[in-house]
This record gives C-alpha cells, structure tokens and sequence, in this order.
C-alpha cells in the first residue's frame, strides 16, 4: 500500500553536483529542476516497474496533506531576482543580501526560548524569517500576526 497527501502533491528531482563547487560561501543557489513531477505518477510508475498494477495488486490511498506540507515549493519571492552561474542549470540567488543583519540576536532570542512553547519558537522564527509563511498548519495564524505587524512598520516608518 502506498500512502499519498492528496492527487496534486508535486515533486522536484534532480542532482547536480557541480553545485558543489560553484559558490563562495553564504550564496543562495537555485537549481534548474525540469518540470515538477506528480507524486501519484511516480508512485505509479514505481509500482508498474516492480511488476504489480497500480490499484489492484497495490492499493493507494490518499490522506490529504499533512499540517505544514505544501502542494509545491516556490523558489524565490516574486520581488528576487538572481544571476547565472557557470552552470547553465544553477542560478544564484540576489535575495537577502542584507539578512544577515542582526541574525545573532534572533539565535541568541531563539536559544531562550528552546525549553518554551512550540507557538513562540515559530513566531520567533517569523520574526527572524518574514517570507516564512505556514501552510497547512496551526502557525498559520502568525501569519496574519505578522502581517498586521509590517502594516504597521510601513505605516509608522514609511510617512
């Protein structure tokens, strides 16, 4: 029996080894992946090549996604941007290029709240990473914490 979130769960597979020698340090790297692949026709192709049927010698089951699981992964913000690389399927990431800022603090904030509840850990985490977004899950009520939050930064500072 396999055991499936929900029909439209898509997957990224790929490995590019020459991403290894390609940064210097602190870079974010973003990988030409192809086109997603749908976890059901994996699992069914993996299953046909063993030899048995798909839904008759193997039965799958869909149990809908699991708190913070995601039907796909976004790579960047819509507002980041990033160069090529030496490898035509590797880009790097402009993204964050000051969010190293006041990282030690966060950790430092983090490290106090380890022995604390599970909701400040995450809103700690918010904090430190705004593009952070909860999907599918109890956080997700930071979320809107959050945004109500930089409403009012761009409001008071942005006048």
């Amino acid at each position: 029996m396999f055991r499936i979130g929900i029909k439209g769960v898509f997957a990224q597979l790929k490995k590019l080894p020459e991403a290894s020698v390609i940064g210097n340090g602190g870079e974010i790297l973003i990988f030409d992946m192809g086109e997603p692949v749908k976890i059901i026709d994996l699992v069914r192709k993996m299953i046909s090549m063993s030899g048995a049927v798909p839904d008759q010698d193997i039965k799958i089951i869909f149990s809908g996604l699991r708190p913070g699981e995601k039907l796909y992964e976004e790579l960047l913000k819509n507002d980041e941007c990033s160069v090529p690389s030496p490898h035509a399927k590797i880009r790097i990431s402009l993204a964050g290029k000051n969010q190293w800022y006041g990282i030690n603090e966060h950790i430092a904030d983090l490290t106090l709240l380890v022995k604390g509840s599970d909701i400040d850990i995450v809103r700690k985490i918010k904090e430190a990473v705004p593009e952070f977004i909860s999907n599918n899950s109890v956080y997700e009520v930071l979320d809107a914490e959050n945004k109500n939050i930089h409403t009012i930064r761009k409001l008071i500072f942005n006048a």
